[in-house]
């Protein structure tokens, strides 16, 4: 199996999300991290309250990201680039909104299981999966009612996210290609 592309997606991911912040139109409320506070109720198995979550450390936030983001989502057995877009789009708006975005723009019906969606993920064009995933996510956003508070945030993070994944999965299949053409 490869390697995992986690840490690289990650990093991304947190380019985006920052410190703490509890602002009243956010219906995520107290975040850290990226965080929410009923993400890490949900992960430490316990109600927290907004001091735990202004306390959290980037490294109970990573295991976060991985157990209840990168792995439910599937991005580990997505190509890369594709994992990174996914992924960034589960912590963002949801897994299963992630998920069901990934399975419209593969073409694919909504009774077509999860390991059919990443099977179907695994053989597309990276690329072309990128962008139409970006797109999707774009379009989704636009229609929240706190787009006007957040959109030009939300707009920035999609198009640097596809930005950045496309060169990802670029990097991959030139590196693939050297590997198979010495």
């Amino acid at each position: 199996m490869a390697a995992s592309n986690f840490s690289n997606a990650l990093a991304l991911t947190l380019r985006f999300e920052g410190g703490y912040s509890d602002h009243p139109a956010d219906p995520g409320g107290a975040t850290n991290r990226g965080i929410t506070q009923a993400t890490l109720t949900q992960f430490r198995h316990r109600p927290v309250s907004k001091a735990e979550v202004r306390a959290l450390t980037q490294e109970e936030a990573s295991s976060i990201y991985k157990a209840l983001f990168w792995l439910p989502s599937g991005a580990e057995v997505c190509p890369v680039g594709v994992d990174a877009a996914l992924f960034d789009y589960a912590v963002n708006s949801g897994t299963k909104r992630a998920l069901v975005a990934l399975r419209e723009v593969l073409g694919l019906h909504m009774e077509d299981d999860h390991e059919a969606v990443l099977a179907a993920a695994k053989s597309a064009d990276p690329l072309k999966t990128i962008s139409a995933l970006c797109r999707y996510r774009l379009r989704f956003l636009q229609r929240l009612r706190t787009f006007s508070v957040f959109g030009r945030g939300w707009r920035r993070r999609v198009e640097t996210v596809e930005t950045v994944c496309l060169a990802m999965a670029a990097a991959k299949q030139l590196s693939t290609f050297r590997k198979d053409h010495p």
